[in-house]
């Protein structure tokens, strides 16, 4: 099933038409990496990936049991989420400045 997914990955379009890394590129071969049981790559390739994953666990989770404060959790983790985003692509683009 893993090498069927790695045959059959969805082309980024926003790479396509600009020629740079879009914010969620690398997250289809970090979740393949996860898949694999290789955590350290699959950070590497995607820092957002275990964070995304468990944040659309917890919404699962929580659309059926309700949790008390869950508002409360959901915006904690989108804004987490983001922050994780927005570095990880902050950082990614100044070493393709560097290079």
């Amino acid at each position: 099933m893993i090498g069927w997914l790695e045959r059959h990955m969805l082309p980024c379009a926003y790479k396509s038409i600009f020629g740079i890394d879009c914010p969620g590129c690398g997250f289809q071969r970090s979740f393949i990496a996860l898949l694999k049981g290789d955590f350290a790559h699959s950070f590497i390739l995607y820092p957002a990936t275990v964070p995304l994953l468990l944040t659309g666990l917890f919404l699962i989770v929580d659309s059926r049991y309700h949790f008390k404060n869950s508002k409360r959790i959901r915006r904690t983790l989108y804004i987490l989420l983001g922050l994780i985003v927005i570095v990880s692509y902050s950082f990614k683009m100044y070493q393709l400045a560097s290079s």
